[in-house]
């Protein structure tokens, strides 16, 4: 297990715990980034009363990632964020091991999707009703499907046709929303990522999920796609918007996550000379963003 700790004003912790949990951090905690000196800062609020506040005014967060390139690609994910500003990466570093098996099994349940369709780990039976199950542990891979934003895409999968459908999952993590596509039907998936370590954990699952998709880096897409799904966060779907246009096939859906609330009239606007993108969907503050490519669309 690899330890991302970073040092935040206090006004930025909470979208940089809520960048962190959607970049898949087994855990995430907030301290005192002053506790033991002459500014430690006590939060201690009346008696049955909350404390006047969730963190310090120099707070240390730190999260907790499976491997040391997942943590590594979080800060450098974050330090391209607007809300970044005034924030500093103190260290990435190895924790000791514990029995993370027994921590994980503890805390994480299967995860409805929709009443025919769970995320169910592997020391859980899928519950009664379920017709399709995606079995992937929590905490042992990158992307779980506890977060909103992964839910989101894969009710946006379960609630359309993807029979026949050539997928593209750009940004595939744990490669959770190809074997999605490839649970509900659909043919040919290619599931990219620019950490080789998220290429390994996506073939793996998809084997262990009985399912067939190619998984490689971002050279592996190529051509276009009736369906692109793309997991990430706003600032990289802005720049990466011309590249995942274009792998649009006319009439093909492009689905997009990882975007806050606030953020939706901003990647509309971005990505309006390629695709109209609408709210399709919204959970916990974040939304889902889907758009169909017109016949002829520019697509850079």
């Amino acid at each position: 297990m690899f330890e991302l700790r970073l040092i935040c004003p206090e006004e930025r912790v909470e979208a940089i715990c809520d960048a962190l949990d959607a970049l898949d951090a087994l855990s995430i905690s907030v301290e005192d980034a002053d506790a033991d000196t002459d500014a430690e800062q006590a939060l201690f609020g009346e008696p049955g009363m909350p404390p006047p506040a969730s963190s310090w005014e120099r707070s240390c967060v730190v999260a907790l990632f499976g491997s040391e390139g997942a943590a590594q690609e979080a800060a450098t994910l974050l330090v391209a964020q607007d809300f970044f500003e005034g924030c500093l990466i103190e260290s990435v570093s190895a924790v000791p091991d514990e029995d993370w098996v027994r921590l994980t099994q503890s805390q994480f349940a299967p995860v409805e999707i929709t009443p025919e369709f769970w995320i169910v780990p592997t020391w859980h039976e899928p519950p009664a009703g379920a017709q399709r199950v995606i079995r992937l542990d929590p905490g042992l891979a990158f992307g779980t499907g506890t977060h909103p934003t992964t839910r989101m895409c894969l009710r946006w999968v379960a609630r359309h046709s993807m029979a026949g459908e050539r997928v593209l999952d750009y940004g595939c993590g744990s490669g959770i929303l190809a074997i999605g596509a490839a649970l509900h039907g659909a043919d040919k998936i290619d599931a990219v990522d620019i950490d080789e370590a998220a290429v390994t954990s996506t073939a793996l699952n998809a084997e262990a999920n009985g399912v067939t998709l190619a998984a490689g880096l971002p050279d592996k897409a190529q051509g276009e796609y009736g369906v692109v799904l793309a997991n990430i966060l706003a600032t990289p779907l802005k720049v990466l918007a011309p590249l995942l246009c274009s792998h649009v096939a006319d009439g093909g859906s492009l689905v997009l996550a990882g975007v806050l609330e606030r953020q939706t009239a901003e990647l509309q606007a971005t990505y309006e000379p390629f695709i109209d993108l609408q709210v399709a969907d919204t959970q916990e503050g974040w939304v889902l963003l889907v758009g169909k490519k017109k016949s002829g669309a520019s697509s850079r």
